[in-house]
């Protein structure tokens, strides 16, 4: 993930495309975000980021922290916004159904997006350019995913114990679980509710992991 803008003092405008920019990361408006965090829908509207004699409004401290934690973006997440804002663009990445995933023709044998039948999501702050995004339907996620959550994954990521994974079988199996140890000869995997069994994959039984480095809540 990027890191905080080169400038040690961070604009007006810059924290303003920020929260736009939050918003548009999870799917909805400026007034939607204010909506979700529990504050008034006007909140972060245009017309409220200045005063009536044109005196800059700044955002409370107090509705970022709502926004982060009804969204699930970390401050430091929040922060890799601002770099993006401040160049005044935002990355597109590929996006795909996560039942879609499970269909050939998507993925190309490293686990980078490859084929047709992929849309796009604007997301700014990946380094990695074959990140991709995949949005989850229903719950079979839950508790960690709910539907409509937007997973983003890293091919090229480093992976390491404890990390929230995305793994393709070689019978097409989409398999989500959390690493909980990786070998020459296997890897197991943990899962996240009762509901879900954990997982041990010999390394010829899957053709590619990939690491969760961010998901919409």
């Amino acid at each position: 993930m990027s890191t905080a803008p080169s400038s040690a003092i961070l604009s007006h405008a810059q924290i303003w495309a920020a929260i736009d920019a939050l918003a548009a990361l999870v799917g909805t408006s400026p007034s939607g975000l204010a909506r979700r965090a529990g504050l008034d829908p006007t909140t972060f509207n245009k017309s409220k980021r200045v005063t009536a004699d044109q005196r800059q409004r700044w955002p409370s401290t107090e509705s970022l922290a709502k926004c982060l934690a009804a969204t699930g973006v970390t401050l430091d997440q929040f922060v890799a916004l601002i770099a993006p804002a401040q160049r005044g663009t935002v990355r597109t990445m590929p996006l795909l159904g996560f039942v879609q995933a499970a269909e050939g023709g998507h993925f190309d044998e490293r686990g980078f997006p490859d084929g047709v039948g992929w849309d796009e999501l604007g997301f700014p702050a990946v380094d990695d350019r074959n990140a991709y995004a995949l949005e989850i339907s229903g719950d079979a996620l839950r508790p960690a995913y709910r539907d409509g959550a937007f997973l983003i994954v890293s091919p090229s990521a480093a992976i390491r114990r404890g990390d929230r994974v995305v793994v393709k079988t070689r019978s097409g199996e989409v398999v989500v679980r959390e690493l909980a140890r990786k070998t020459a000869k296997a890897i197991e995997l943990r899962a996240f509710g009762a509901g879900q069994p954990d997982r041990t994959l010999a390394t010829e039984d899957y053709l590619w992991i990939a690491r969760i480095v961010w998901a919409s809540q």
